[in-house]
């Protein structure tokens, strides 16, 4: 990894840290300062990375959120009861070009994957989930991909990248890592129904806004499957943000938004978390910042059971629906649920690695009364394709 790559964070949001009691953030992480240098990462779970490239944004705006008013709002925070080191590695500038930003943050996320250090990247276009996304080509693992947006981002296929065509670069692009996507939060109205259509071609899973305002637990074994969280801020509505002209009237609330950064958190699997398109206000800046830190909290109460956890401490169901036998897993650790996803062996691809697919305790009820999971025969689907 190369540090050069990063600038110290600004000295303004080092003053503002002086005024702050003992027990905000800002006095308890290590921070890259010109004072002090680069900090030591021995010992950090996670690192914050501030990104100010919007040349590829959706909409181009000079309102773009200036990474110190999201730090300033981020540091006078109190520290939850973590366990974890914290580090905040300054700023990536905007390189020479736009590709240049992106190989500068794929060489900084993939250095922080490979020492098991979970990149949280803030400010900046979507488009950036690119570069963070080819960060696991030196992984050798396939990537599931979830997305926090009000659109697919798919673009047209021979549209430059940007944030609002990256998806179809990940796709079509090589090396095809890209094992699994869902987009949680879309509105029907912003997503022409090719899009819709290729989703479900393509075997990927899409919630609806209001599917998810609903019961936004139904979520939370999508994320439990994630190696990349992406969330677009603008997928919170404009009352929430502060109101921007741009903003839009629907979406999520504060409350939700921040729930659904602890499902992210709470994940064994999630690897890497990126929150962009944020919105240039006050109230703005304070949503992303408690985004941050609930994402952080719900690293913190991990429960590290699969696939970390022995089989021993799982207790297992077996449904008989028409011709088959399905079965569900239920941790002994945290009471979630898995579905068994059987192996093809005449095929031989990296799907089959996978065998246990986070599931509801709702499916293993609905399973019983003689319904299929939809996840579960999506996925068995998938696998011959």
């Amino acid at each position: 990894m190369n540090t050069d790559f990063l600038s110290p964070v600004e000295s303004v949001v080092l003053a503002h840290n002086e005024l702050l009691p003992p027990q905000a953030i800002g006095r308890s992480i290590r921070i890259h300062s010109e004072k002090e240098g680069f900090p030591e990462l021995e010992g950090v779970k996670i690192a914050l990375i501030g990104v100010d490239e919007f040349r590829n944004a959706k909409v181009q705006r000079q309102d773009h959120l200036k990474l110190k008013e999201l730090r300033k709002q981020f540091y006078q925070l109190f520290m939850g009861n973590w366990g974890y080191a914290i580090a905040d590695l300054g700023d990536l500038h905007p390189g020479a070009s736009v590709e240049d930003t992106y190989f500068a943050l794929n060489d900084i996320t993939s250095g922080l994957l490979k020492r098991n250090i979970i990149p949280v990247v803030f400010g900046g276009s979507q488009d950036l989930t690119y570069a963070m996304y080819r960060a696991y080509d030196t992984m050798e693992q396939m990537v599931n991909l979830v997305s926090v947006d009000s659109k697919f981002d798919f673009g047209e296929a021979d549209e430059l990248i940007s944030s609002g065509s990256y998806l179809s670069k990940i796709i079509v692009n090589p090396p095809n890592n890209l094992l699994n996507f869902s987009n949680i939060g879309y509105q029907t109205y912003y997503n022409a129904q090719e899009e819709i259509d290729l989703m479900e071609r393509l075997f990927f899973d899409a919630y609806r806004l209001g599917e998810v305002i609903a019961d936004i637990t139904v979520v939370e074994p999508v994320f439990r499957d994630a190696d990349l969280v992406s969330v677009d801020l603008t997928a919170v509505r404009a009352a929430d943000l502060g109101s921007l002209p741009h903003a839009n009237p629907n979406g999520f609330d504060g409350r939700e938004i921040c729930a659904i950064a602890r499902y992210a958190g709470i994940s064994d699997k999630v690897s890497a978390f990126g929150l962009f398109e944020c919105e240039a206000t006050s109230q703005g800046a304070q949503l992303a910042a408690q985004l941050i830190w609930y994402f952080i909290e719900g690293v913190n109460i991990r429960k590290n059971d699969y696939p970390f956890a022995p089989v021993e401490n799982f207790t297992k169901y077996i449904v008989p629906i028409e011709d088959m036998d399905i079965h569900f897993f239920k941790s002994n650790i945290s009471g979630r649920w898995w579905i068994e996803v059987p192996k093809n062996e005449d095929l031989h691809n990296n799907i089959q690695r996978q065998t246990l697919l986070p599931c509801t305790h709702e499916e293993y009820l609905r399973a019983s009364e003689g319904v299929v999971p939809e996840r579960w025969w999506k996925a068995c689907k998938k696998m011959l394709v």
